[in-house]
């Protein structure tokens, strides 16, 4: 049975994706397999990745990387929601901020309570009661588990970090465990004649490299699971309309915000994402609606401070693998499927690949059933995330533009279209199996694009006027005295 016992991994390509394939392979598995990495320094990766969501905390502790040590290899800085200017009309601004919102009721959340009270007349906003959004625009951070004086949840974060610097810490990480990093480009892919399966990798130096399984790490082009294998592909154009990028880095502001800033713009949208020695920019686009030039123009007005580099033009088409997992090779990044960065969940999609392929992983041999269970969940995972940013697009009220005249009008999935229509009857919205994005993430998006209920849950409404008004005052009060007392972001990362 030992011979066809799954031993050698090989991973094509380096880069984010490459680089936590291989730190949680070689941590998790540890000498019990043979692992390979190939990467050429004359292959460049995108690396505009540089927002997180909160899970990338436990992809750190797992590998068991210090957070003071990993903020100063990545010159990283703390991420403490997203705010989203323009997007639901011109001058309009929201948060999608991390953690919890107010305080539920029973069976009842508390945006049912905030808009009783907008009913009753309270000039409060929704992000009045977000510890993390009061904490985000004071430009403040702490590491405080709940609301002083309450047990009510705390900070909740993620990072900005620069994805080139990640990439290079988790090498060292990867070498110094075993791991064997082979410089070299691939040139032909040898499969076997039976099965299809890929069986040996040819560099340009003429070495020969072989592998049981192979992950697939290399970019948009997919070289084995497309290029070799033909998976095939979901187009999710028609859903996602931008299918460009430019990015361009700049000198960093101060002070040095803790959230990501997303500003829709004529056709798309400009990310700025701030780091201790730059701040990342770039800007999504339509190429039907708007030239590589004019969109240069647009993220250039933008910047906050003086261009670093020269802007770097990124062509794609949204959309995922048929499947993520073919006979002998796991997609793992891009080479899996691409959704643009709007709620930086690029990341956290290769994190949760490399755990559900451990999760799934081949003992002897590769079986049918395990391959098919990762590529229902893999579907499942990044068809909610898919879900989630179109509903930015679909919600807006901008006329002002073709772009987003289309947006209002496209159709959209059912599995959005329910989740929508049922916010809008009722006010209630529910977390899907798998869905990285909490019940308060949908609530602050669906709120902020201004889609308002007709109605809300029965609890909210037993609360008489004068329980109402103080539950209101007294929650503001506590998040404005937990803000208080913390430092700012700056201070906090002692740059």
């Amino acid at each position: 049975m030992d011979k066809f016992k799954i031993k050698n991994i090989t991973i094509v390509g380096g880069g984010t994706a490459g680089w936590i394939s291989a730190a949680l392979l070689v941590k998790v598995l540890g000498k019990t397999h043979n692992i390979k990495l190939i990467e050429s320094q004359a292959i460049g990766t995108i690396g505009v990745g540089e927002a997180t969501i909160p899970p990338i905390i436990h992809l750190n502790n797992a590998l068991g990387i210090d957070e003071k040590t990993f903020l100063a290899a990545t010159k990283g800085t703390m991420k403490l929601g997203i705010e989203f200017e323009n997007w639901s009309t011109e001058n309009s601004k929201y948060m999608h901020a991390f953690g919890g919102l107010g305080k539920n009721l029973p069976f009842c959340d508390f945006h049912h309570v905030f808009l009783r009270a907008k009913e009753q007349g309270s000039e409060y906003e929704f992000g009045d009661f977000s510890l993390n959004y009061q904490a985000a625009k004071q430009h403040k951070f702490d590491k405080l588990p709940h609301i002083t004086g309450t047990n009510l949840p705390g900070i909740v974060y993620a990072y900005h970090f620069d994805a080139s610097l990640y990439a290079k810490l988790l090498s060292e990480y990867s070498q110094a465990r075993g791991v064997e990093r082979i410089e070299g480009k691939v040139v032909d892919v040898i499969q076997n004649q039976q099965s299809g399966e890929v069986e040996q990798l040819v560099l340009e130096s003429g070495q020969s490299i072989d592998g049981d399984l192979f992950i697939d790490c290399s970019g948009l082009r997919g070289l084995l699971i497309e290029q070799t294998l033909n998976t095939g592909y979901e187009d999710w154009r028609h859903w996602l309309p931008c299918d460009s990028a430019v990015a361009l880095p700049c000198e960093s502001p101060s002070p040095i915000a803790p959230y990501t800033r997303s500003v829709a713009k004529e056709a798309g949208w400009c990310w700025h994402i701030p780091l201790q020695h730059r701040m990342g920019n770039g800007m999504v686009y339509s190429s039907k609606f708007m030239t590589d030039e004019q969109a240069l123009k647009t993220l250039s007005d933008s910047l906050p401070g003086k261009p670093l580099a020269e802007p770097n033009f990124i062509k794609f088409r949204t959309g995922r693998r048929l499947k993520q997992w073919n006979k002998n090779v796991v997609a793992i990044g891009l080479s899996s499927g691409f959704l643009e960065p709007l709620e930086s969940t690029s990341i956290h999609l290769i994190q949760m690949g490399v755990i559900r392929l451990l999760k799934c992983f081949p003992h002897h041999g590769i079986k049918a059933c395990e391959v098919d269970e990762y590529n229902r969940q893999s579907k499942m995972e990044i068809e909610n995330i898919r879900d989630f940013i179109i509903l930015h697009y679909k919600a807006t009220q901008r006329q002002d533009s073709a772009f987003w005249q289309q947006c209002q009008r496209m159709d959209i999935p059912e599995t959005l279209a329910r989740k929508i229509a049922l916010f809008k009857e009722s006010g209630k919205v529910f977390r899907e199996q798998d869905d990285v994005f909490t019940e308060i993430a949908w609530q602050q998006v669906l709120l902020g694009q201004e889609i308002l209920p007709q109605d809300i849950h029965p609890m909210a409404s037993t609360l008489t006027d004068e329980q109402l008004a103080d539950l209101m005052d007294n929650l503001n009060t506590l998040i404005q005295r937990s803000v208080e007392s913390m430092p700012q972001h700056e201070a906090f990362l002692n740059i």
